[in-house]
């Protein structure tokens, strides 16, 4: 099967779903730059401005759990592979309307890191969403997309979004 001139590498001949073989590629440095968006009203950003939620501090609780994610990525994703992470980096900074996060995850590999990236915000944004839901009923989490990838050290990154 193909898309826009590429094979489809999770399909096999006959169009079933398959894990990629990555076994005779080289590791190579790999790193991914995802980002995602929650929306929220301006009581709850007050009260995160104030450390005043009922469950403690969002930010820092949403950013570990971010890097939790990422290194459990495989077991979430169907036919990702278990990747060597070297580093995972997860921050939530306040952003007109809201939180914005940003992960950034780097490993030496066979096969990139951008599930990795993703899903690193998609938790984190999740538990935002699970800390304030109690004073937050309209809380929107957007715009979850890969923003950088970069297979090297010295080439320079595939800019995404």
């Amino acid at each position: 099967m193909r898309r826009a001139g590429r094979k489809l590498t999770h399909v096999d001949g006959s169009g079933r779903l398959r894990m990629v073989d990555v076994g005779g590629k080289q590791r190579v440095r790999r790193t991914a730059v995802a980002e995602g968006f929650i929306r929220l009203a301006p009581a709850t950003r007050r009260l995160l401005r104030a450390a005043a939620l009922p469950k403690g501090d969002v930010r820092a609780a949403a950013e570990i759990a971010g890097i939790q994610a990422a290194k459990r990525t495989a077991e979430l994703v169907p036919l990702c592979h278990v990747l060597p992470l070297e580093d995972v980096q997860v921050r939530l900074t306040p952003a007109p309307g809201g939180l914005r996060a940003v992960s950034r995850v780097t490993c030496t590999a066979k096969t990139g890191v951008e599930m990795e990236a993703l899903t690193a915000v998609a938790v984190a944004l999740l538990t935002v969403y699970d800390m304030c839901k109690a004073v937050d009923a309209d809380m929107r989490i957007e715009g979850i997309r890969l923003l950088e990838k970069r297979k090297g050290d010295g080439e320079a990154a595939d800019r995404v979004g």
